[in-house]
């Protein structure tokens, strides 16, 4: 495999940007007016599912969890991250602002990632959850995973709405190899 500079670390935040795009699609298709809507579940003895707007403020905290990691790995040259910890998450949020804040996190995650070298992939940094701390890969998957989950809420609650999403609204498919993996191909994936 042809090793390059900082691959993984571009290659993850490509798929994370392709979250947010499908993210933000979805946002842009919500029919007007429902943000206080929330599915009617059978009683269980959990918290009542998230309205729509509520949905979409989780969503931000999405995005924070990636931003608070990439500020942990390089505080020095993203100490201007820290603003975005002053700005509400995790709140009942409306659509246009959910797309202007999406919009403004792939931007400080863009630049994070231009920092981010596939050698601090695996560093261990501590956090609230394991004082021992976890790989910055690791922290950065859970985000994923995160992120990937409560698209999937807000996709299902889109549809839920009568929208017509379709697994294309969900997913990037991919219909070619893309251009740094092919030379690999064509070589017999050399390691």
């Amino acid at each position: 495999m042809t090793t390059g500079t900082n691959c993984l670390s571009r290659d993850l935040f490509a798929k994370i940007d392709e979250q947010i795009q499908r993210l933000s699609g979805i946002i842009s298709r919500l029919p007007a007016g429902n943000l206080h809507w929330r599915p009617s579940m059978p009683q269980m003895p959990v918290p009542a599912p998230r309205s729509l707007g509520e949905v979409l403020g989780h969503l931000l905290q999405c995005l924070a969890g990636f931003v608070a990691v990439l500020h942990a790995v390089r505080p020095g040259e993203l100490s201007h991250f820290v603003e975005l910890k002053q700005r509400p998450v995790n709140h009942f949020c409306q659509e246009a602002e959910a797309l202007a804040r999406i919009s403004e996190y792939r931007d400080y995650l863009h630049a994070g990632f231009q920092l981010l070298t596939d050698e601090q992939l695996a560093r261990v940094i501590p956090t609230v959850f394991v004082k021992e701390g976890e790989t910055v890969l690791t922290l950065l998957l859970g985000n994923f995973e995160h992120l990937v989950n409560h698209k999937h809420e807000l996709f299902m609650y889109t549809k839920f709405l009568g929208v017509p999403l379709t697994s294309p609204d969900l997913y990037q498919f991919r219909t070619e190899l893309p251009a740094r993996l092919r030379s690999d191909v064509s070589e017999g994936g050399s390691s």
